[in-house]
């Protein structure tokens, strides 16, 4: 006997998008009609049967036509470009977008996914702080995609830290920077530590000293905070968690006399909108943050149609956007 099929199949057969497959399902009057009936005529063809019958899935639970996107922290700039993202593909599909935010608290990510999981038909987590273990069991209950984390009983989307960081360390390592000193996140974010794995890696190959300070909340606020100890080991470059942080440092190190990039080189990691604001502008790795919330949506409402959780991550092409904040280093000692 051969699998079942899914939208995708149906979204081949008929010669459309899958969203628009999904959107005949679950939104009809929103397709046109021509669409529509080639959509469902491909289906019967292949044998598709849709899990919205009647407002119920075959399983006979209720469909809510919601998807919960969860983030850590609302005030974080990092999620405005991924909410975008997660916002046009519920869009697209005729779904109604749930938005939660958790304070950066694992505590809260459960209680607010638990609250949620009975009125929507699947959740999109993003920067999840939750163990592998609460996650696995999340998974069972409802479609459940991860952004920034990966799991393997579960779909994943990712930015391709490794090679950004990479990146990130070529650049400063080739302004004469010989040590690098990391400013981490958070402890239990998942990103914070393949990203401090990701320098130590990519200094030993590139015979770079390395070191971290923290963790820290991913605040503009922290970074302040973390740039006198920056000041006191005497780095010269900085390599930030993430941009709030990286932004953070700089401007504390300006505080303390510091000059940034003539001292102190720093890089951040997201390119958030800030960045070209700030004084001087930030150099960082940028992320495709709107199209990671869009893919991680899409998939989402896949999954509550009927497709397999895919086998492995999706990675997200990542860049290094060069600015103003780093420069080649001054051989001299710094004064806090």
């Amino acid at each position: 006997m051969g699998r079942r099929p899914t939208i995708y199949d149906v979204a081949r057969e008929a010669g459309v998008a899958a969203s628009t497959v999904s959107r005949a399902y679950a939104r009809p009057g929103r397709v046109n009609t021509d669409t529509a009936r080639r959509i469902f005529e491909a289906a019967e063809r292949l044998g598709y049967r849709s899990d919205r019958l009647g407002g119920h899935h075959l399983d006979g639970r209720s469909v809510s036509g919601a998807i919960a996107l969860v983030i850590a922290d609302v005030t974080n700039p990092f999620y405005g470009e991924i909410i975008m993202g997660a916002y046009e593909a519920s869009r697209e599909a005729g779904y109604q977008l749930v938005l939660s935010h958790t304070n950066e608290s694992p505590e809260e990510e459960r209680r607010t996914i638990e609250h949620e999981l009975a009125h929507v038909d699947g959740i999109v987590i993003a920067s999840s702080r939750m163990s592998d273990s609460a996650l696995r069991m999340m998974a069972k209950q409802r479609p459940m995609v991860l952004l920034n984390r990966i799991l393997p009983e579960a779909s994943c989307v990712v930015s391709d830290q490794q090679r950004g960081v990479r990146r990130a360390a070529e650049h400063l390592g080739a302004l004469g920077h010989e040590q690098l000193t990391y400013v981490a996140g958070p402890e239990n974010s998942w990103s914070d530590g393949m990203r401090w794995r990701a320098l130590r890696e990519a200094a030993a190959e590139l015979e770079l000293d390395v070191r971290r300070i923290g963790p820290h909340e991913p605040t503009v606020l922290a970074g302040l905070s973390a740039a006198r100890r920056v000041a006191q080991v005497e780095a010269t470059a900085v390599v930030a968690y993430n941009d709030a942080l990286a932004i953070g440092v700089l401007k504390g190190l300006r505080k303390l006399g510091v000059a940034v990039p003539e001292q102190v080189s720093v890089v951040g990691f997201d390119n958030i909108i800030f960045d070209e604001l700030v004084e001087p502008s930030l150099t960082t790795v940028a992320a495709p943050l709107y199209r990671m919330g869009l893919t991680g949506v899409q998939h989402c409402i896949a999954l509550a149609h009927g497709a397999r959780p895919g086998s492995t991550p999706l990675v997200l092409p990542v860049r290094l956007v060069v600015r103003q904040s780093t420069a080649h280093r001054r051989r001299r000692r710094l004064s806090a």
